[in-house]
């Protein structure tokens, strides 16, 4: 095996452990899946025509959801291309389809099918419409093919799984900084929620409220974020100025942040925001994907130029590979650690705004226990504690793995103390493989 992909391995081998536990959970969720899509329309539109050739007349019914929905508009479209006459569209319970049907059989119109999707298509009302409607002919069902998918591998699901760790995944950026200085920061949480309750309050008090305009949104969210920044940049200064250990000057901001976000909230949720401001934490954007994410993306692509191509990046593996060669090598040791503890309390606050505006709401209980998620992402990614190695795109694969689990697990239904059980041996697993892999001199 050659030295670089050896290296590879090393660095992303992790990756072969989501593929591992995708491929599990697909076979564990694999299910009977109804097609409702333009390619489904498309079948049972050609199957009428080939069953009626004479103009075919067809109800179409559906329930009313937006997922049925965009079928009967496929099938409209689909069947007035193949010649067939849409003659009503039911989108509600059986009685509306009973409605439609008496309606027709009065008229005195043929009816030739019924387009429904397989929950419709089992209502009772079309069992026998031959004996029941004597004046509408003999109209058969059609309805949409079913196929053996994983419930996992639902569009809906993987886009749900990035959107659910995008929070933890940015904030994972800021410890993976940290923890490669050698360091660790336990108050990212507190930070989010500080940040989540100040960026309500001012949007609330300061902005407008709900008649709040996207500048004076965006204001309040950069000042939230700034003020955790500064918080970060405190934890910094006593780590490097007063020699206070990381774990000890963390615990404690991380109890600071908290009582800041109880107090400036009055320990109550803020909700006196605008509906627009959903559109960071709820929104779909570019192909599709969902804002947040889309943010993420491009912050991990940001972070991972900065360490892997930057004059900044190798000092912050020289300081927390060996912090006093690095202090006699000329790196600026003092401000390289600051950096590091402003841009995890940043991301963090950052993170916050998210958990904000998908909420739609600034709350105190915001954050709790993600310090420990976001470690978890950053030690699965391959991270080392000890510091001095690890990448960033190695922390999203981390932190993609645990919400393949939880959302595996959740699809499996295994219950929520279970889940923290597994949690706890997947990080467990991770350290050990850390180790066995570098092992101690």
């Amino acid at each position: 095996m050659s030295a670089h992909l050896r290296r590879l391995l090393s660095d992303y081998g992790m990756l072969a452990v989501l593929l591992l536990l995708g491929l599990v959970f697909s076979g564990l969720t694999l299910e009977e899946q109804s097609s409702n899509g333009a390619a489904a329309a498309r079948r049972m539109a050609a199957a009428i025509r080939r069953d009626c050739p004479e103009r075919p007349r067809v109800l179409v019914a559906v329930r009313n959801t937006p997922e049925d929905g965009r079928l009967a508009d496929a099938l409209a479209s689909e069947l007035a291309a193949v010649g067939a006459e849409v003659v009503d569209v039911v989108r509600g319970e059986p009685q509306a389809a009973r409605a439609a049907l008496e309606k027709l059989a009065h008229s005195g119109g043929r009816l030739d099918a019924v387009a429904a999707t397989q929950t419709t298509g089992s209502w009772l009302v079309f069992s026998e419409l031959a004996a029941d409607f004597p004046t509408l002919g003999t109209p058969r069902v059609v309805v949409p093919t079913s196929q053996r998918w994983p419930n996992f591998l639902k569009s809906d699901n993987l886009l749900n799984i990035a959107n659910q760790i995008a929070v933890i995944a940015i904030m994972a950026i800021g410890m993976t900084i940290v923890i490669i200085t050698g360091g660790i920061d336990l108050s990212v949480g507190s930070l989010a929620a500080l940040s989540a309750v100040l960026a309500a309050r001012l949007i609330r008090d300061h902005a407008g409220g709900v008649e709040a305009s996207a500048g004076g949104m965006l204001a309040a969210c950069a000042a939230a974020i700034a003020v955790c920044g500064l918080v970060g940049g405190l934890s910094g200064a006593l780590i490097t100025l007063c020699g206070i250990p990381p774990f000890i000057v963390t615990l404690a901001m991380m109890l600071v942040a908290s009582g800041l976000a109880y107090i400036a909230s009055a320990g109550q949720s803020i909700y006196q925001i605008p509906e627009s401001f959903v559109w960071l934490g709820r929104g779909s954007g570019l192909f599709g994907l969902p804002n947040a994410v889309v943010l993420m993306l491009v912050l991990y692509g940001l972070a991972h130029v900065l360490m892997s191509r930057t004059t900044l990046g190798r000092y912050l593996y020289a300081v927390g590979g060996n912090r006093e060669a690095a202090r006699l090598s000329g790196v600026p040791v003092r401000r390289v650690l600051l950096f590091a503890y402003v841009a995890s309390g940043l991301l963090a606050g950052l993170g916050g705004v998210i958990m904000a505006s998908q909420l739609k709401s600034g709350s105190p209980t915001y954050g709790t226990m993600y310090e420990l998620y976001v470690i978890a992402a950053v030690v699965v990614g391959g991270t080392a504690l000890a510091g001095g190695e690890g990448k960033i795109l190695g922390t999203l694969i981390g932190a993609f793995i645990i919400a393949v689990i939880q959302n595996g697990m959740n699809l499996t239904n295994i219950e929520s103390y279970t889940q923290k059980v597994v949690l706890g041996l997947v990080i467990l697993a991770a350290v050990l493989a850390d180790r066995l892999r570098r092992p101690a001199s």
